[in-house]
């Protein structure tokens, strides 16, 4: 942390050198390897190869308070070679190769990238990327006993990870391994962009507490009324549901520099058991990666229902929809079932029959949100729902 800020920067230099360490590569190229040569081998003794999956979703996932995240449960899938499955075995087989091949090169692909690639592979390619994405996050889930995520495997999302503003100084290198010091302060009317891969990066802040935002709107109006330099906070932009750069960003920031989260979203359904989830204890179909991605000490400041009454919010009426998610959430997910604030939250939402916004607020005051409603919430973290 920040009062440390000259030993953190030796630390740094040795740190960011490279994005991925080369311990984290030997480590994959090893795991890849592994897996080719046993079913090189099964082969040759003229045996049927496999390969075995984790099963993900939702209904294979195990939730404990304290380890604070989804956890993959024992259900697998299993893909024998077959005359119907030589095509999804040797288009696994090729990807981990590529994968391989950029991790020798020090090289990374995005998933559109790894689609086009596919079109050398003759027989093997892919006719659409959603058949080459979901081979990739199979090869994720195949690796993941190892503790090996697709940023590993040099593969990297399309989509960037969300904006920062506030009170922090993130250490990066440049192209030439070169120590940057970023100040997230110094971006005027803009933002810091957190990069797709986030491992090398080190932070320095006197922040009290970092502020996750669902919306690119309320980012903008706190981020550009410098509401961080009032109330000695980080703002982040997630974007509706957080990327995993977003995620792991928050999570590793919050641990090297010992800070709580907070999340502030709109109140429906959607916003509290997707997004809000998703950030917190991550998913059903990501349960295999959610230790590395999600952020167990996140807590939601709101908005909530009773905030609507409260702050005599104007509303929109729930869909059929929103009253289907609220419903299996509260039935089927484990994080819901588990937190008895959140069932009976859920359940006030459904019988007031609406939900609303984080800009609902601007009735009162385009900057009500940000000189009432929050300074006053962040008064009583210990009332924020789990």
């Amino acid at each position: 942390m920040s009062p440390k800020a000259k030993p953190a920067k030796e630390k740094i230099e040795v740190r960011a050198k490279s994005n991925i360490s080369a311990a984290d590569d030997k480590k994959v190229v090893k795991s890849i390897a592994n897996c080719a040569d046993d079913i090189y081998r099964k082969i040759l003794a003229k045996g049927y190869p496999t390969m075995k999956f984790p099963l993900r979703s939702l209904s294979n996932v195990k939730y404990d308070p304290k380890e604070g995240y989804f956890e993959i449960g024992k259900q697998a899938k299993t893909r024998t070679l077959t005359v119907n499955t030589v095509k999804s075995f040797a288009q696994t087989l090729r990807m981990m190769n590529l994968s391989k091949e950029l991790i020798e090169t020090n090289d990374f692909a995005t998933k559109r990238d790894a689609y086009y690639q596919s079109k050398n592979w003759e027989e093997a390619r892919f006719d659409e990327q959603p058949e080459s994405d979901t081979v990739m996050d199979d090869m994720e889930a195949l690796f993941a006993i190892s503790d090996v995520s697709r940023e590993q495997l040099r593969f990297i999302p399309e989509e960037h990870g969300g904006a920062v503003g506030g009170e922090l100084i993130v250490h990066d290198t440049d192209e030439a391994g070169k120590p940057l010091r970023i100040d997230c302060t110094k971006f005027g009317s803009g933002a810091y962009s957190i990069p797709s891969s986030n491992e090398h990066l080190v932070f320095e802040t006197k922040a009290k507490f970092i502020l996750v935002i669902e919306t690119a709107g309320m980012f903008e109006r706190l981020n550009r009324h410098a509401f961080w330099r009032k109330s000695n906070c980080i703002l982040v932009a997630m974007g509706g549901v957080p990327t995993r750069a977003t995620r792991r960003f928050v999570r590793r920031l919050s641990d090297q520099c010992k800070i709580p989260v907070y999340a502030f979203v709109d109140c429906d359904p959607y916003g509290i058991s997707n997004i809000y989830r998703t950030m917190k204890v991550g998913s059903g179909n990501a349960a295999h990666i959610n230790r590395f991605f999600c952020v167990p000490q996140a807590r939601f400041l709101g908005v909530t229902p009773q905030d609507i009454i409260d702050y005599k919010l104007p509303t929109h009426p729930l869909q059929d929809v929103d009253i289907k998610r609220a419903n299996d959430a509260i039935k089927n997910d484990p994080f819901f079932q588990r937190h008895k604030e959140w069932r009976l939250a859920i359940e006030q939402l459904v019988k007031m029959e609406v939900r609303a916004e984080q800009q609902a607020f601007a009735k009162h005051s385009l900057n009500f949100v940000m000189d009432e409603y929050l300074p006053r919430k962040l008064k009583h973290p210990e009332k924020f729902l789990p």
